[in-house]
């Protein structure tokens, strides 16, 4: 029986290798449900995830499926069923996938899941990864952990200083109050 070969139109061949090309370039994919929302809600959702440096953008679902599997990708192919757009991001993906539940409470946009440092995520795991704090915020508890015992211990020494001013003023006090008592 002769081997199956098929003969991709040009087109097809060219919108795979430029979705592969702009996937390349992210570590962070969100997949939505973005059906039933206006261009003017579209517009809003990109410009905010812009600010968090990230991108939006609606996909077909087989030239993405095609895409990620040539990037040596995980299957994400339950992710990409129906409408899809997908949210592509840099660094902070738990600060993206805050940004589109925030708006989903006030549209009809739904995370369908998400592929995070090679790693594929459920709509209910990106719902939990959301609530991550953000890296800046994870280094900013880090540092105040490893600054307290020294700052712990600056207090004590200022305490102990601060307590043998306060007797030697006490003293001094004393000492001027019993020679105009004389």
């Amino acid at each position: 029986m002769a081997e199956y070969v098929t003969n991709p139109q040009p087109y097809k061949v060219e919108a795979v290798e430029s979705l592969k090309k702009k996937f390349g370039d992210f570590s962070g994919y969100i997949f939505t449900d973005y059906r039933g929302l206006t261009v003017e809600q579209i517009t809003s959702l990109r410009g905010s995830l812009r600010k968090l440096n990230a991108e939006y953008r609606v996909v077909k679902n087989n030239f993405a499926r095609i895409a990620f599997k040539e990037l040596s990708r995980p299957d994400v192919a339950s992710c990409l069923v129906g409408p899809t757009a997908i949210a592509l991001t840099k660094d902070e993906a738990s600060q993206v996938a805050k940004s589109i539940l925030d708006f989903a409470k006030e549209t009809s946009v739904k995370i369908k899941g998400g592929l995070i440092e090679g790693r594929v995520f459920t709509d209910k795991q990106m719902e939990a990864f959301s609530k991550l704090p953000s890296r800046l915020q994870l280094l900013a508890q880090l540092m105040g952990t490893m600054n307290a015992p020294a700052q712990n211990l600056a207090c004590a020494m200022n305490g102990v200083a601060g307590k043998l001013v306060r007797t030697l003023a006490a003293v001094a006090d004393k000492k001027k109050a019993e020679q105009e008592a004389v």
